[in-house]
């Protein structure tokens, strides 16, 4: 194996899981092919390649990675309240993850956080927005 560390353009090949905290699975490579990317093309967020400097093939390490270093902390003005009538084709429950479109065609996910008669509140902050999440990480290969 080689000495060699993870630090900027590294090309790292790893095997890595993401955990909610009480250890709810989000994510993982486990049972498929490992991931590969090369430090700074923007695979990963800032937080998380950071967390990986200095480590080598071989090595086995669990972060906690909190909002600011992850996913943002949440913003409140990305929670919208929409007419119920506009979910004439569909029940909006809370959780349901929900598909808009964005005025430039692309796809813009939202999740449902409450239903009244009249209103249905839509969060579209990353679902792992204000989260603090656990990263494991077992690096296969440093180039």
């Amino acid at each position: 194996m080689s000495d060699k560390r993870i630090g900027q353009d590294s090309q790292v090949t790893l095997h890595f899981s993401l955990k909610l905290p009480g250890g709810e699975l989000v994510d993982s490579t486990a049972g498929k092919p490992p991931a590969s990317f090369r430090v700074g093309d923007g695979s990963l967020l800032p937080g998380f390649e950071q967390s990986l400097f200095g480590l080598k093939a071989g090595d086995r390490r669990s972060f906690e990675i909190e909002p600011e270093r992850g996913f943002g902390p949440g913003n409140p003005q990305n929670i919208q309240h929409m007419p119920r009538s506009s979910f004439s084709e569909m029940k909006p429950e809370p959780g349901l993850m929900v598909i808009f479109q964005d005025a430039a065609g692309g796809e813009l996910p939202g999740v449902v956080k409450s239903v009244s008669d009249t209103n249905v509140e839509i969060d579209f902050n990353h679902p792992l927005a204000g989260k603090v999440v656990t990263f494991e990480v077992e690096i296969l290969e440093v180039q």
